[in-house]
């Protein structure tokens, strides 16, 4: 392991691959026991999440439904409930995946919020974006989309005094392939510091149907690419990225695109500057 890899890992707080069976099981315990302290710090019962499709929304939905029901069978207290959430942006191509998800997660209460309307009514009010190439005002939109989604979900969470939880992995993090205040914004990461293998072995072990768990990510922001692969935007494979965060040998180019990477979007990751 490079002193670059063992400094990034340490920063996005990795956790090691699992040994065993057993480890999984513990980590996946750790995570729920996360949630319950979350809920208990705020003195809230409820949790709110978009639901996607890809995996990330489906562990960390099946991870926070397992925990709400935890929590009223150990305090016999009703409240405790999750909130699925479906955030839509007209008609979604992957919908299928998504009820799929829903189906495997079997959340309290499930609501859909189809955004089109809003992120449309925006685009038209701001002038800059009818500067942009087509290209350009594509990716733009992209962005607004994943804010307008978080808003939906604080909106949802401030209706029912909830949390909001966020999907982000060390396997993004690293990359900073979230939108800043969109996606990346949340009141609790539930993944955070695992790799993107890691969150499949969780959903694998959960009982996620394999199509999902092995599904090809991705944000599905632009509408002149729809369900462009993850993978594809960074360059890099996630086993790749996998591999890098875990101290293993990655080809060169891997290597310099994801430090490269890193350190450009370190902004992501941080609080916003102050004087």
């Amino acid at each position: 392991m490079s002193n670059r890899q063992a400094e990034i890992a340490a920063s996005l707080d990795v956790v090691p691959p699992f040994a065993d069976e057993a480890a999984l099981i513990h980590e996946i315990e750790r995570r729920k026991a996360f949630i319950k302290q979350c809920l208990r710090n705020a003195g809230l019962k409820v949790l709110v999440l978009g639901i996607s499709g890809g995996v990330d929304s489906l562990t960390a939905g099946r991870l926070a439904q397992l925990t709400v029901e935890e929590l009223r069978s150990e305090t016999s207290d009703n409240a405790y409930r999750f909130i699925a959430v479906r955030l839509p942006h007209g008609t979604q191509h992957d919908e299928q995946d998504a009820q799929d998800s829903l189906r495997f997660i079997r959340a309290d209460e499930e609501d859909t919020v189809n955004i089109s309307g809003s992120v449309q009514g925006l685009g038209e009010q701001v002038t800059h974006l009818q500067q942009l190439s087509e290209a350009r005002r594509d990716f733009v939109t992209g962005n607004i989309k994943a804010r307008i989604r978080m808003v939906a979900q604080f909106a949802i969470a401030n209706a029912n005094n909830g949390l909001v939880i966020g999907t982000d992995h060390a396997a993004e993090a690293v990359m900073g392939f979230f939108t800043k205040f969109g996606d990346g914004a949340c009141d609790l990461a539930p993944l955070s510091g695992l790799v993107k293998g890691q969150v499949r072995a969780i959903a694998r072990h959960l009982g996620a149907p394999e199509h999902l768990v092995m599904k090809t990510p991705t944000a599905d922001l632009e509408e002149l690419r729809p369900g462009k692969p993850d993978e594809e935007a960074h360059g890099v494979t996630y086993a790749e990225i996998d591999a890098f965060l875990h101290g293993q040998p990655v080809s060169e180019q891997a290597y310099a695109s994801i430090v490269r990477t890193y350190d450009a979007t370190r902004h992501k990751r941080e609080l916003p500057l102050i004087p």
